[in-house]
């Protein structure tokens, strides 16, 4: 009788335990399913949160140019700012490259600058000896170039990539892709003329 009982008793127990065996190897199983895409969500928050939108405030940066100095969006605080991302690769960028030239030369005494972020994969490798033959040839570009990356501003769909910032330092125009000259000197002249209020943060 005893011998009966305690065998009912062990077998229970063994029951118990490989029940709570299977419990945390499910347990263990969903966590390998779902840490992944926890983390995967996490990220795209991040990303999203990061993506520029119109009449918000332009997201921060800390970017070294090509002498290794740290250059913040805030250092050009109250002033116009078109912010251009491209590579030396990219077609487009070099046919409105010679335009933001013309904006600096002409509109940089009343508050403007154009700030162009390379996203060029090998870095200063490629984008120095590009700066250089555009020099020799008399056409040098003017304006700061910093040294970006991909996920900069939430990841770029296509260079170039343009925004137009307000004194306030929110963005008052997007342009994914080549448009014309004159879109863009609308909108500097339109931003230069209006009231100065609080500059960038």
């Amino acid at each position: 009788m005893y011998a009966n009982a305690e065998m009912r008793y062990r077998s229970h127990m063994t029951s118990k335990r490989l029940i709570l065996l299977a419990t945390v190897a499910l347990l263990a199983v969903a966590a390998w399913f779902i840490y992944p895409i926890a983390q995967h969500k996490i990220a795209e928050e991040i990303r999203l949160s990061r993506i520029p939108t119109l009449h918000k405030k332009a997201p921060s940066f800390s970017l070294k140019d090509s002498a290794g100095r740290t250059v913040q969006l805030a250092d050009y605080q109250g002033k116009v700012v078109l912010l251009n991302f491209w590579a030396t690769w990219c077609g487009p960028c070099r046919i409105e490259i010679p335009w933001f030239v013309d904006f600096q030369k002409t509109y940089a005494s009343q508050g403007f600058t154009v700030v162009g972020i390379s996203l060029d994969d090998d870095g200063w490798t490629a984008i120095d000896p590009w700066l250089k033959e555009q020099a020799q040839q008399g056409k040098p570009v003017t304006y700061p170039i910093l040294l970006g990356n991909a996920g900069l501003y939430g990841g770029m769909d296509a260079l170039p990539t343009s925004y137009v910032i307000g004194r306030d330092g929110k963005i008052e125009a997007i342009h994914t892709g080549l448009v014309s000259k004159s879109v863009y000197a609308d909108e500097i002249v339109k931003l230069l003329s209006a009231p100065k209020t609080a500059g960038l943060n």
